[in-house]
């Protein structure tokens, strides 16, 4: 499995200095309003490019135990209807993104020295949606073969490109926001491009034909797979954004602190995120073969791996979180806000590597229902409600909101510990 995870690893690294590197270069060459409209609007784009990660999680799951059962043959079905179905997805998406762009930097209470940014953003990286669609349907496809090193060929490729583009874009022209949004999808284009020459190269174990991109009963068992986790991750980026409305509101300075430190957040649960994408491939393919004691030992490495990596991790984020968040910006009233943001956060470095591990073990089952639940409950029981009467509090500071993530985290935990316990035992009981 750690075989496994290591390239999985390194394409999220790569992934989250892509997202990185477009805050970093407006934050030194742009606009102070621009940190903000680059925070805002990657929150609004990211609720999709989620959605698009889960619901092709259904489909890296499904290949994942067809292989494991040795039914090859259904797999080219699974791909064709995927490419059908994300189709039609990518236009939806394009269309809400681009017309509702002005209503959502309203919703999220983008500060009004930033609201034209923030849509300006949202409606460019809506534009070339069709690409970060096309780059994870093709991760998912690799990922649930086997094969996580191509997927970081990818993602290594799109973050060389991004860097350029945005230096280019944002440095030299001086364009501020529309560079970091533009480089973003150039570099995303660059990737599905070359991704596309390289897999025509690969000796696959299956093929696709013109007949298999159709409607088909395989669209049916992946969307059962991945819709609960896609309506999952909806509810819970939506917290996510209700808390960006919350800090939003208390200003431009706490709206940017917040931003530069959701980017260091980023680095921080790529271990988390690793582990579970890494396990629900791995747990689907020995379920398949019906090795569950095989599955359940990943589990349990996996939380023993990503906690105590996390340990380290707390430590920097919660005694020197200025240091990274230094990187993004010379402002010192933007440093000390995402510091203190990060001192809330930092025990979420090792709480969101069991809830994650836990979620990967349930996703290889294919019990996508749990993980659906606790996204919900989690967000919406005491996330959203801790972070919204932390910020009442007279002189409300970014520390109390973000003690409101790791507060869910625990939660999560206590939810996944009793699901497990009631499913190992249910045989049992006949």
């Amino acid at each position: 499995m750690i075989r496994f995870m290591v390239p999985v690893l390194g394409a999220l690294v790569l992934q989250a200095m892509y997202g990185a590197v477009d805050l970093l270069v407006v934050g030194k060459f742009g606009t102070n309003a621009g940190i903000s409209g680059v925070a805002t609007g990657s929150n609004i784009v990211n609720l999709i490019t989620f959605v698009i990660s889960s619901l092709t999680m259904g489909v890296t799951v499904l290949i994942s135990r067809y292989l494991g059962e040795g039914r090859n043959d259904r797999i080219g079905r699974v791909i064709g209807g995927a490419i059908w179905f994300f189709s039609l997805f990518t236009i939806l998406s394009m269309v809400v993104l681009t017309a509702g762009a002005p209503l959502f930097a309203t919703w999220l209470n983008a500060p009004e020295e930033a609201y034209e940014v923030t849509i300006q953003y949202v409606r460019i990286c809506a534009g070339g949606l069709l690409f970060v669609v096309a780059y994870n349907v093709i991760s998912g496809i690799f990922r649930g073969l086997g094969n996580s090193k191509l997927p970081l060929l990818f993602v290594l490729i799109a973050c060389i490109v991004n860097i350029i583009g945005d230096l280019f874009f944002v440095a030299v022209l001086g364009l501020d926001v529309a560079g970091a949004a533009l480089a973003t999808i150039l570099a995303q284009a660059v990737s599905v491009v070359l991704s596309l020459v390289i897999i025509r190269r690969q000796n696959l174990p299956f093929s696709v034909s013109k007949s298999d991109i159709r409607v088909n009963q395989e669209i049916g068992i992946f969307l059962r797979l991945g819709i609960p986790l896609a309506f999952q991750e909806i509810l819970t980026n939506l917290s996510f954004l209700i808390l960006c409305a919350i800090i939003n509101r208390i200003g431009l300075e706490a709206s940017s602190g917040y931003g530069i430190a959701q980017k260091v957040v980023s680095f921080v649960m790529l271990i988390p995120s690793s582990l579970m994408q890494s396990m629900s491939a791995f747990v689907a393919q020995n379920v398949g073969a019906g090795q569950e004691g095989r599955a359940r030992k990943a589990m349990a490495a996996g939380m023993g791996l990503g906690a105590f990596i996390g340990v380290f991790v707390f430590f920097v984020v919660f005694f020197r979180g200025d240091i990274p968040s230094a990187v993004f910006t010379d402002n010192q009233a933007y440093i000390m806000r995402s510091a203190e943001y990060l001192k809330g956060f930092s025990s979420e470095a090792i709480l969101t590597c069991l809830v994650f591990s836990y979620i990967g073990y349930f996703n290889g089952h294919g019990m996508s229902f749990p993980v659906m639940l606790q996204g919900i409950t989690a967000s919406f029981l005491v996330r959203v409600p801790l972070s919204y009467l932390f910020s009442l509090k007279e002189g409300a500071n970014l520390f109390d909101i973000g003690l409101a993530v790791p507060a869910a985290s625990v939660y999560g935990i206590l939810f996944f510990t009793a699901w497990y316990v009631w499913y190992i035992r249910k045989p049992e009981k006949g």
